[in-house]
């Protein structure tokens, strides 16, 4: 298995453009309507075990989806694929959705194919909030405006191949309009 996931990493990474990693300032990340994918999210290779960045999201976060069951959906917001294999066997994001009044923000990952997720707080529109995940052998510890959060990890082994993971609208559905994210990485 872990053999197979190598082979799909080599491929995304020789198929893969550079997306923006820090330095530069904030990047405004687009989900146009109709779309999963955030505009510019392309597949690139990482060697950190550390990720930071802050994000503010604007009232475009605000949404409703066709089904009410689908509301209860984690959009992903930033993180990265890890123990050298493809993001939904073993990954490390953080997570939202809106709920009524609020982003809802959770520690998102998958560990040997099986996906797990935390709540870990909430945040409002137009406010900056600082995230990290740290990739350690024990698990990953996912910090959320200071707050630290452990959740389990498929390997032990630090320093192996991970591939960028950037904003994603849905499960089911697609986004139901344009949905704009901030996003200022900083050096981990």
């Amino acid at each position: 298995m872990r053999r197979q996931a190598g082979a799909v990493l080599i491929a995304v990474f020789a198929l893969a453009a550079c997306a923006p990693t820090g330095g530069g300032g904030p990047v405004v990340w687009l989900i146009p309507a109709g779309s999963h994918d955030a505009t510019g999210a392309t597949a690139s290779l990482r060697t950190s075990d550390v990720i930071a960045f802050s994000t503010r999201f604007d009232a475009s976060a605000q949404y409703s989806t066709i089904d009410p069951v689908n509301q209860f959906d984690i959009n992903k917001l930033r993180g990265f694929s890890d123990c050298s294999a493809h993001h939904q066997t073993d990954s490390a994001r953080f997570g939202w959705r809106w709920t009524t009044d609020r982003v809802e923000i959770f520690a998102y990952d998958y560990v040997g194919g099986e996906r797990q997720s935390a709540l870990l707080g909430s945040v409002q529109p137009g406010v900056w909030h600082d995230y990290r995940i740290d990739a350690i052998a024990t698990g990953y510890l996912f910090t959320l405006d200071g707050i630290v959060t452990a959740m389990p990890r498929g390997c032990s082994d630090l320093g192996l191949a991970k591939y960028e993971l950037w904003p994603y609208f849905g499960g089911d559905e697609v986004a139901p309009h344009a949905i704009s994210i901030e996003i200022d990485e900083h050096s981990a």
